[in-house]
């Protein structure tokens, strides 16, 4: 018996015309499945590398200074002196030291990261070189699928392009994981997990409540990562400002200046010795009485400046550094703080740090990490409702071809 003609008309219209639900949900749907074990493997690097930072000091908290009575610490300048002069082949290209007096000074030095009495200058030992490895090998597969080489760019493209689909995922999952309609009963079915559910039933709980609970820590994870996957997206943050990127790394001149006549300027750097080194320490502390860190970039060439890096916070919050930077040439001194920097290197940096949540410190690493603990479900959710739909087509197909088949043997 057919259907009424207006039946059919109304069946022939939903095909031609379909939803706005219908239209977000196969990009969603393809998206998913195309990037969707690319993303997986990134989710879960990103879990181990939660508290990177912390399973590092972890590794090394065997190092500590023994201060004796009324002991003070070495000056760097001194101690680096010391340090020179028991072991001459060391290079040290930075020197860190905490306001714990407990804590060791920090030299960091090619490949490797040593600890330093901070009251006698003995070096105490090298820093745990199988947790930094480990570290180095997760973030590795997390950015370029652990690729070397000429083929490293090739392994960025496709993390970089997979972030740009899991950005939609997770935009357009905006629309698709909230209920269509809202009363308590279909907010308690996207909000709460329904232990009861089995099969299909439990994969669409868990991907839509997962999916709700972590959209904001998602979008702001995987956006903030596109800056650092593609040149354009980086150079975009900037424009949006009315700024324009900064040049790649390598294009800046160190030391000197440019004669009016375009010739160069070879002024001869002034030496910084261990007391003047001392004094310009020294200078950097005042400037943060509640510092916790302060590092010092010793540059390798000659006529670059030297810069000390003052941190307040626990080294992954960009707007609690800043910075003194002294001139090897002129003897200028210039003092920035992370207000003094344009909107656009500010919004950087902070990207950066918002990536991994350590802008917000430990609180934020951890919602960081279980924002991909839940994309990690997310996918595995996802891929068990696809290969489930296909399935059931699948089988749709073969039961519409069996009577279709039994009418032409009939025939």
């Amino acid at each position: 018996m057919r259907a009424p003609v207006s039946d059919r008309r109304a069946a022939d219209g939903a095909r031609r015309f379909p939803t706005l639900r219908t239209l977000v949900f196969w990009p969603h749907l393809f998206a998913g499945v195309t990037a969707g074990l690319l993303i997986l493997l990134m989710s879960v690097t990103g879990v181990l590398l939660t508290y990177e930072r912390q399973l590092i000091a972890w590794s090394d908290r065997t190092y500590r200074s023994t201060p004796s009575e009324g002991s003070s610490r070495l000056p760097p300048g001194t101690l680096l002196l010391r340090v020179r002069e028991t072991n001459p082949d060391l290079v040290p290209s930075a020197v860190t030291m905490a306001a714990d007096r407990e804590a060791p000074v920090t030299l960091a030095v090619p490949q490797r990261m040593l600890y330093v009495d901070a009251y006698s200058g003995q070096v105490l030992g090298e820093g745990n070189q199988t947790v930094r490895r480990a570290m180095s090998e997760i973030r590795s597969w997390h950015r370029w699928l652990s690729v070397d080489g000429d083929g490293r760019p090739v392994a960025r493209f496709f993390t970089g392009w997979s972030n740009v689909l899991f950005l939609f995922i997770v935009t357009s999952g905006f629309y698709l994981w909230f209920p269509r309609k809202w009363s308590w009963q279909h907010i308690r079915s996207i909000a709460f997990f329904h232990g009861k559910l089995r099969g299909k039933a439990r994969d669409f709980n868990w991907h839509q409540v997962i999916g709700v609970w972590s959209l904001v820590p998602l979008f702001v994870i995987v956006a903030s990562a596109l800056p650092m996957s593609f040149p354009w997206a980086n150079a975009a943050l900037y424009r949006a400002v009315g700024e324009e990127p900064p040049r790649p790394a390598g294009g800046s001149r160190e030391g000197g200046g440019v004669a009016p006549n375009g010739a160069r300027e070879m002024s001869e750097p002034r030496e910084l010795s261990p007391t003047a080194i001392d004094a310009l320490w020294i200078r950097a502390e005042a400037r943060e009485k509640g510092w916790t860190t302060i590092t010092m970039r010793i540059p390798a060439s000659a006529r670059a400046p030297l810069t000390f890096a003052i941190d307040r916070g626990d080294g992954g919050q960009p707007h609690v550094r800043s910075t003194l930077t002294v001139d090897r040439n002129s003897g200028m001194i210039r003092y920035e703080t992370f207000a003094d920097q344009k909107l656009g290197a500010r919004l950087r940096s902070l990207s950066r740090f918002a990536h991994t949540g350590e802008v917000l410190g430990v609180p934020g690493q951890t919602i960081a990490g279980l924002a991909s603990a839940g994309a990690s479900v997310l996918v595995c959710t996802g891929l068990a409702l696809a290969f489930r739909r296909l399935r059931a087509w699948l089988k749709r197909r073969a039961e519409r071809r069996t009577p279709a088949a039994a009418e032409t043997n009939a025939a």
